[in-house]
């Protein structure tokens, strides 16, 4: 019995030995892995997506910058919001089911898509 468990114990082993192999992989050699590091960055772009709202405008920071607009888009949005009561006997600290809210100046989002 102690000779089974003993040969058990040395295949297992050897199973373990033989199954973690180092992979080669012969496809894909690294020849001037630096080089190719550098060439790949320096071409790739810079995208990044802005968006200003309620009359604000930041643009020309980024223009000023080096950055290109590729896209701009325009939506309607809500800048501020207004509450009111609901009933002339309504008070909207004590009672918020009174309230009425909607909105009070509406403005555009402008969208920008950046390139540089």
């Amino acid at each position: 019995m102690k000779r089974i468990k003993h040969f058990l114990r040395i295949f297992l082993f050897l199973i373990f030995l033989t199954s973690c192999r180092k992979s080669i992989n012969n496809d894909y050699p690294i020849i001037n892995s630096e080089e190719t590091i550098n060439n790949n960055t320096i071409s790739e772009t810079k995208r990044m997506e802005i968006k200003f709202s309620c009359g604000e405008d930041g643009i020309s920071d980024y223009l000023d910058n080096g950055w290109i607009i590729l896209k701009e888009d325009t939506h309607e949005k809500i800048c501020t919001w207004k509450s009111f009561p609901a009933t002339k006997n309504c008070d909207m600290e004590k009672d918020k089911g009174c309230k009425i809210t909607k909105p009070d100046k509406i403005g555009e989002e402008k969208i920008y898509l950046l390139e540089k």
